[in-house]
């Protein structure tokens, strides 16, 4: 049966950012394929609330809090992995948190932040995941980017823009390294997707929705859960042949020109 290739069955995954939003959505997934799952986060209590969840599906589950910019840290993570699992199938690099300012008032230590955050951390992760996934001859590994990984959005992104930029050309080496040695490496690059700090910013500028939804061709903004057939789909052997791509989830925005209109797009 064709659905077969997105089976998960016997397969470990771990996935970064876990307690909330995109993270949790696709620890969820990958857990609902089949798969057993580290989940890694800060937020205890929502790690927790994810576990639970997966928990009911009947797969084996255990939360690790870490701080992900923290390389002491990230190392007792994949010791937790080795003890508990013993292998790792798939690997979702979701958290990590950017800032804005604006350029010429950016302090140089919150670049430095954002970067250590976003790229230098994951590419610490994506090396623990890649050497054991190598030894294993399979594994896949998905970094969440950002259409700011492709272009500019301005209000002082230009710290996370940098740094969404290097994840996708980290993505592209590391998936040249090493896919002829069985391991996928691919990024997801969302759109505006409904989170926490989303809404907070949002509702501090009454005018920011209408920005983003100008943009976004399908007239809406993206829900968290909608990584999921994403999220199982690279982390199975049904996208076997895909590798170093960058995957657009982001409402048609990257198809819009700059000076198109859509149907009901805000004034």
């Amino acid at each position: 049966m064709v659905l077969n290739i997105f089976d998960l069955s016997g397969r470990v995954s771990m996935v970064s950012g876990a307690a909330n939003g995109m993270g949790k959505a696709m620890a969820t997934a990958v857990a609902e394929a089949g798969s057993d799952v580290l989940l890694v986060d800060l937020d205890e209590a929502g790690l927790e609330r994810t576990a639970q969840d997966i928990r009911k599906l009947g797969r084996k589950v255990v939360t690790a809090v870490c701080n992900i910019s923290d390389f002491s840290a990230i190392d007792g993570l994949w010791s937790t992995l080795d003890e508990e699992f013993g292998r790792i199938d798939f690997l979702g690099n979701v958290a990590g948190n950017g800032a804005s300012e604006k350029p010429e008032e950016m302090q140089i230590e919150m670049v430095q932040e954002v970067l250590q955050n976003l790229v230098i951390s994951r590419f610490y992760m994506c090396q623990h995941g890649g050497k054991r996934m190598l030894k294993q001859g399979k594994g896949s590994i998905v970094n969440i980017g950002s259409l700011a990984s492709f272009n500019a959005l301005g209000r002082g992104h230009v710290a996370y823009s940098m740094a969404m930029g290097a994840v996708i050309q980290m993505t592209r080496e590391l998936s040249t390294e090493w896919s002829s040695r069985g391991v996928r490496v691919n990024a997801i690059l969302p759109a505006q997707v409904i989170n926490k700090g989303l809404e907070k910013r949002m509702a501090e500028d009454p005018d920011l929705e209408k920005t983003f939804l100008r943009g976004l061709p399908i007239g809406r903004l993206g829900k968290p859960e909608e990584i999921k057939g994403l999220s199982i789909l690279l982390a199975s052997d049904a996208s076997s042949f895909i590798t170093g791509a960058l995957i657009p989830m982001d409402g048609g925005n990257l198809a819009k020109n700059a000076g198109g209109s859509h149907f009901g797009m805000p004034k």
